[in-house]
């Protein structure tokens, strides 16, 4: 299985007092007994860091960072010049939408890689014509 993860997934790992949290560690745990390939990219890590630092604390924040580095089932895209080219077209055309600039950065990177399942509690994904998961 290969998904993206957002950053509300990852929050609700990390974030205890998340209402999310007790699905988002159920679903983080399954990866671990299937072959999941997880793609996230610089951009929601940095995004994850600075809700986790600003809501919870440092340490919780470094504990995410540490965690991502370390899983051998987490692939981070860095978003280079072409997927952020990509990425502002997107924006652009949504002006109808609420889609931040990473959302948009998001949905081009699971284009890119084929990607239809997202982790994550986003219904910005579903608008785009993604499945969120866990359902």
């Amino acid at each position: 299985m290969k998904m993206f993860a957002d950053t509300g997934s990852w929050a609700a790992i990390f974030d205890r007092t998340d209402p999310w949290h007790q699905r988002a560690v159920a679903a983080f745990d399954s990866w671990l007994t299937e072959a999941t390939s997880v793609y996230t990219s610089d951009y929601v890590i940095a995004e994850t860091i600075t809700f986790l630092v600003s809501h919870r604390s440092h340490h919780v924040a470094v504990e995410f960072g540490r965690s991502v580095r370390r899983s051998p089932n987490v692939r981070v895209v860095h978003v280079d010049e072409e997927l952020w080219r990509g990425a502002w077209e997107l924006f652009q055309r949504y002006d109808d939408k609420e889609f931040s600039f990473t959302d948009c950065t998001s949905f081009v990177i699971m284009r890119e890689f084929k990607l239809i399942d997202v982790f994550g509690f986003d219904h910005h994904f579903e608008q785009m014509g993604f499945r969120l998961w866990p359902r």
